[in-house]
């Protein structure tokens, strides 16, 4: 299994060669030429405050306001580059935000809200995903084949997130546990069984945080929309918002449908080629625009890895604190034991399911 994604990595590259090749290199070019260095500057910032929105999104992913936005933003920024580059999937950075936020909030709490703002993010990305759709059935021109294809990828989504909500709900994380000790595959089934304790209190007592988590992540990919319109406007594709918001959509959702595939190289370049073509813009600006997105990702990543240095760096000049034990929370019932008890979970290694590649 560890050979998948670097096969799948050099198929999405094959691909992208052969789409570079079929498109041609002028038309990328002849758009590529409209950008001016400071214009780039100009597209990478709205990225910065899309991670601010996000951040508030993951913090009410937490039962409780315990960690300071700021770390919390860091450690978002250097959890999502390295998602990236270590091309894993979505595990390597999602550790190391639980690791960077310790110092203030514990593993029991901050692994829990890891797992809930995953599955607040894929609500969200459907709700973009169903938002374009909606723009491009009433307000846009575009061939069927792309409606076709976006609603097979809402399905997706959806028929993943109901899923992997249910499974929160229905306790499914402890009986994984159980049956992994009685495999004989670990030994001890505490950790899952504090995961799925924590994951269905908060879910149960906590929808009002829970909202607000999904609304927040919404909005920054509603925002990812705006960004896409300015990215347009600068590279000279005369294009509205709705257009963008479309595109934004259909990008998202081919990123969700191809997560196996390390950056979805190839894939999200393809969609992006197919998408301008049947817009009107041209296969060369869809491939175009894809470039400059992988530029903007990539001045973002160094950025993550530099405050990744940087938190270490000033967690080795400040004396170690142990995070506070998580509060207690209402009993959901006469017979449930204390909530503190059910969330105590070691405190020096993160522990957290892992299945697809997700927490």
């Amino acid at each position: 299994m560890r050979f998948v994604k670097p096969l799948l990595l050099v198929a999405g590259a094959i691909l992208l060669v052969i789409l570079v090749h079929r498109v041609g290199a002028e038309p990328i070019l002849a758009t590529l030429r409209a950008l001016t260095w400071w214009q780039f500057v100009l597209i990478c910032l709205p990225y910065g405050v899309i991670v601010a929105v996000d951040t508030l999104g993951w913090r009410f992913a937490f039962a409780r306001d315990r960690a300071p936005f700021w770390r919390l933003y860091g450690a978002r920024l250097a959890g999502e580059a390295l998602n990236v580059v270590t091309a894993v999937g979505s595990v390597g950075g999602e550790a190391v935000k639980a690791w960077l936020v310790r110092r203030d909030v514990s593993y029991a709490e901050s692994v829990p809200s890891i797992v809930v703002a995953k599955t607040t993010t894929v609500i969200a990305q459907a709700i973009l995903l169903l938002i374009g759709i909606v723009l491009a059935w009433t307000a846009l021109d575009v061939s069927g084949l792309v409606l076709r294809a976006m609603l097979w990828l809402l399905l997706i989504e959806v028929l993943a997130v109901g899923g992997f909500f249910g499974a929160q709900v229905a306790g499914l994380v402890g009986r994984a546990g159980r049956a992994l000790v009685w495999a004989g595959v670990t030994a001890d089934a505490a950790a899952a069984e504090s995961l799925d304790a924590s994951l269905r209190r908060y879910y149960r007592h906590e929808w009002r945080r829970f909202a607000l988590s999904t609304g927040f992540l919404t909005l920054g990919w509603l925002m990812g929309a705006l960004e896409t319109t300015l990215m347009l406007w600068l590279l000279g594709v005369t294009s509205s918002v709705v257009t963008a918001t479309v595109i934004e959509a259909l990008g998202s959702g081919v990123r969700f449908a191809s997560f196996m595939v390390p950056a979805s190289l190839g894939a999200f370049e393809g969609a992006n080629a197919a998408a301008f073509g049947a817009l009107g813009f041209g296969a060369g600006a869809g491939l175009a625009f894809s470039f400059v997105r992988r530029a903007r990702q990539t001045v973002w990543i160094v950025v993550g890895l530099l405050v990744l240095l940087g938190m270490r760096w000033a967690e080795a000049k400040t004396p170690a604190r142990r995070a506070p034990p998580p509060r207690p929370s209402a009993p959901s019932g006469p017979r449930s034991r204390p909530a503190g008890r059910a969330t105590a979970a070691p405190d020096d290694v993160p522990r957290a399911p892992r299945g697809d590649g997700a927490w």
